[in-house]
């Protein structure tokens, strides 16, 4: 598989990888349309840029970067997701405040895919992967053409993603169990939080021993 190619899969298997992004996603736009589920996505597009970007520099070679700014990035992520989380599993339908349904759909996917503690890890594996039989040819004067590859594959995967959350079918079944499945994505959040401030924990402790 050529370099490009390998890209474009990549950014759509990212998209498509079920994590707290994906559930918020599929939350808003069952709830609130595919309007708002597509100004998420605008939003939560610039954190999909960004976490590829360092996962392709760090694949390329960037290892002077070193661990500790990333170990700051996953404790702050942990700690928003954990608030995210907690205020799903105290969410009730028809109440206010439900994650799932809110006011500025482009503002909490930019803040979210800016923090999402799966993003960096999950795009770093999904890259290896696919760009791993193609080593050779990667180069720091390859990196504007994959990520260029991997956007495409980004828009690739919301597209389905935001065709999904909007069927109707989709919107019967969250209105249906609408509590549990917000409650159920705030256990997600947690666990996922969960993992992110204990390995920014474990990161920042070594450094300090060091």
């Amino acid at each position: 598989m050529t370099l490009l190619p390998a890209a474009f899969l990549a950014g759509a298997a990212y998209t498509l990888t079920p994590g707290p992004g994906f559930l918020m996603m599929i939350g808003i736009g069952a709830s609130q349309g595919r309007g708002a589920a597509l100004r998420f996505i605008a939003g939560h597009f610039a954190g999909d840029v960004l976490w590829s970007t360092l996962a392709l520099a760090a694949i390329i070679g960037a290892h002077s970067i070193g661990h500790l700014p990333f170990d700051l990035l996953g404790l702050g992520c942990g700690l928003y997701l954990g608030w995210l989380g907690i205020g799903a599993l105290r969410f009730r339908a028809g109440a206010s405040g439900g994650i799932m349904r809110i006011s500025h759909p482009a503002w909490r996917g930019l803040l979210f895919g800016l923090t999402n503690p799966k993003a960096y890890p999950v795009a770093l594996a999904t890259f290896t992967a696919l760009l791993a039989g193609s080593s050779d040819a990667l180069g720091w004067g390859a990196l504007p053409g994959l990520l260029g590859a991997a956007c495409l594959g980004f828009i690739f995967g919301d597209a389905v993603l935001i065709a999904v959350s909007g069927a109707d079918r989709m919107r019967r079944l969250y209105h249906r169990h609408e509590t549990l499945i917000v409650r159920a994505s705030g256990v997600v959040f947690l666990g996922f939080a969960a993992a992110a401030l204990a390995n920014a924990t474990t990161g920042l402790l070594a450094v300090r021993r060091s």
